[in-house]
């Protein structure tokens, strides 16, 4: 079920609501940068899952074009990406790699993490959407829009492939193949 509220979809053009628009934009473009941590840590442990490298370097590809649709946001607000906010999500985002490699099955790990990460994008653009309409902001809800479908394509990729990539790692296990990453 959705969340509606009628005064969700006016223009709302206090000072509060671009401060908190501004720093939505910002949470965004942080998230973004723990995501290509994130995606690059997983890229260069991979070794038996072509397949999930294959989504992950087009994904980072595009998770690169939704930094500049952000960069160009916050340009136009007359403001810039959080220096903070990037480095600790930057961080963060290396610090959860790093833990799943300590795992035998990393690459379920990491999976699942993906897909929870990719759910969180999604509502974070799905919020960024509400508070550029709400802020009087519309000229940029369709860059929203665009990194919100490449978020839901890729979070359903990942999803139809958890059985497959399950079962390719008890495979690979079972054969003593090189299974977790």
């Amino acid at each position: 079920m959705a969340y509606t509220d009628t005064n969700a979809t006016g223009s709302m053009n206090s000072d509060l609501a671009r401060q908190q628009y501004v720093m939505g934009v910002q949470s965004a473009h942080a998230l973004e940068k723990q995501a290509t941590q994130l995606i690059n840590r997983q890229l260069e442990r991979i070794e038996s899952y072509p397949e999930v490298a294959a989504l992950l370097q087009q994904h980072l590809a595009e998770t690169e074009v939704q930094i500049q649709r952000l960069d160009t946001i916050l340009g136009e607000l007359g403001s810039s990406p959080s220096m903070i906010k990037d480095l600790a999500t930057q961080m963060s985002g290396n610090m959860a790699a790093i833990m799943h490699t300590v795992m035998s099955d990393e690459i379920m790990k990491n999976h699942f993490a993906n897909v929870a990460f990719e759910a969180f994008e999604q509502t974070t653009y799905r919020s960024l959407i509400a508070m550029a309409q709400t802020a009087g902001f519309p000229q940029h809800v369709s860059a929203y829009e665009a990194t919100l479908a490449e978020e839901e394509k890729t979070f359903s990729t990942l999803l139809g492939m958890t059985e497959q990539l399950t079962v390719k790692f008890m495979q690979l296990s079972a054969e003593g193949e090189q299974a977790k990453r």
